[in-house]
């Protein structure tokens, strides 16, 4: 298992534990619906990130990446910005995370391995196109929910002071292909422990 499969397989383990440490039952389908949706995100499962258990009505995404700043509204709109990053291997790391009765607040590490070509139309200058990186930054996710544990959106805010590129061994790739697979399991994985609709929230009652 190289550093980057690694990291992937325990991408979530900030959430694990601050699940650990969380009693109240909101917070609780909260952090399981963030979980759930990183997973779901990886393996290209798009429409049920979108499924009404999982996202409120209108939801509405701002993102700060590279030099293209850009706000989504409506779901079939964040379909549309998975689909448009969905042959990029995207994951995150060294997690400061909180949960409150609004959302998420989640400090990162976001990486990227995408192609130099990729990373010219973000912004970045690269000395061959054709060549994988690694992109890495820290990066703000505030991610307000509703009241019944529903997504309401996504706020990504990057630190571009913190930005680092790294040129990838060609041995050391993982492909989209591999991190479906990854996540599908671990999907598989949860739904085995916890049940099924582990994370939709009933007002009053425990959420695993």
């Amino acid at each position: 298992m190289n550093r980057f499969e690694y990291q992937i397989r325990h991408c979530m383990d900030a959430v694990e534990e601050l699940l650990t440490k969380t009693e109240n039952p909101l917070h609780r389908a909260i952090l399981n619906n963030y979980r759930r949706h990183v997973h779901l995100e990886a393996s290209g499962q798009f429409e049920k990130i979108v499924a009404d258990d999982m996202m409120a009505d209108h939801p509405v995404y701002r993102v700060t990446w590279g030099d293209n700043p850009v706000v989504i509204e409506e779901k079939e709109g964040v379909i549309d910005f998975y689909n448009s990053v969905k042959e990029a291997v995207l994951w995150n790391s060294d997690d400061r995370i909180a949960v409150a009765d609004w959302g998420i607040a989640d400090e990162l590490t976001f990486h990227q391995i995408t192609k130099g070509k990729d990373l010219a139309n973000m912004g970045f200058q690269v000395d061959d196109l054709e060549a994988y990186y690694h992109l890495s930054s820290r990066q703000v996710f505030l991610w307000p929910y509703d009241e019944q544990g529903r997504l309401k959106g996504e706020h990504l805010y990057e630190d571009k002071t913190s930005v680092q590129i790294e040129k990838v061994d060609p041995e050391e790739l993982i492909t989209p292909q591999q991190v479906k697979e990854i996540h599908l399991e671990i999907l598989d994985q949860l739904e085995k422990e916890k049940g099924e609709n582990y994370w939709v929230y009933h007002e009053g009652t425990a959420v695993k």
